[in-house]
């Protein structure tokens, strides 16, 4: 009977266990609360910037991004926190982290239209997409997106430092889309498609008139018209091509194709 009094009074094996459990479960607690606060020194903001900074400098650039973010987070309303967004997207284009770094120039130019920066971010954001053009035979509205933003730095800003370039690089990337427009054009002169090859042939000579594609959009142009039989309009085009660039071969062929007596 006493024995069977003392069986009662035990504990049962699963109040044991639980309480086993909850022990182990704060001494873990406390150990990992500990290591994070030995692990967690503060810095001031100038230590944090010259920190990202740093890995910068040691082109480390995916270390550099987010303590870069690090400054905008513990510290938006410094002097810094605008300068570390810039940065932070300069290290995203570097690691070739081209979307994130364009989502990270949006958000900044939106955010502080006024800051002197402004050229500058729109200058890189259009570097974002200049990088990632492709051959003419690809889809191109990366080269679009490059010549929308070089446009708006060189409107918006003509004077900035970055506005000499951006205008070099205009002329480059119009050239590459008056070049996939030259090839699509040739295709469908290839089917036989000629008004399909006109317009496009014609989009050059309207869009992109300063590129070197223009001598041979208006031959290819004359080409087209002669086959469907409208010579008058073969010849005036043949003009244009002989006003714009008489020396080329481009109208020695074309000259040759309405001059056929």
């Amino acid at each position: 009977m006493l024995l069977a009094k003392q069986i009662l009074k035990m504990p049962s094996l699963t109040a044991l266990m639980l309480r086993f459990f909850f022990i182990a479960l704060s001494i873990l607690l406390s150990a990992c609360a500990t290591k994070h606060n030995s692990e967690y020194v503060e810095q001031t903001v100038d230590e944090l910037y010259n920190n990202a900074y740093s890995a910068v400098l040691l082109g480390n650039f995916k270390k550099a991004a987010p303590l870069f973010d690090e400054v905008e987070r513990q510290y938006p309303y410094s002097v810094w926190a605008n300068q570390a967004q810039v940065m932070s997207a300069y290290a995203l284009y570097q690691s070739n982290k081209y979307d994130d770094a364009v989502l990270a120039l949006d958000r900044f130019i939106q955010l502080n239209p006024g800051n002197h920066n402004v050229d500058y971010a729109l200058y890189l954001k259009g570097l974002c997409y200049y990088e990632q053009i492709v051959d003419v035979e690809r889809d191109q509205k990366l080269t679009g997106e490059a010549l929308f933003s070089f446009k708006a730095l060189v409107k918006r800003f003509p004077y900035s430092k970055y506005a000499l370039d951006a205008n070099f690089k205009i002329d480059l990337v119009c050239n590459h889309l008056a070049g996939q427009e030259m090839s699509i054009g040739r295709w469908y002169m290839r089917q036989g498609q000629y008004l399909a090859a006109i317009n496009r042939f014609q989009h050059v000579v309207t869009e992109f008139d300063t590129t070197e594609q223009l001598p041979e959009a208006l031959m290819r142009m004359a080409e087209c018209y002669m086959t469907l039989g409208l010579v008058e309009e073969a010849k005036r085009t043949v003009s244009v091509l002989g006003y714009n660039d008489p020396g080329s071969r481009w109208y020695e062929h074309a000259y040759s194709l309405v001059n056929t007596d």
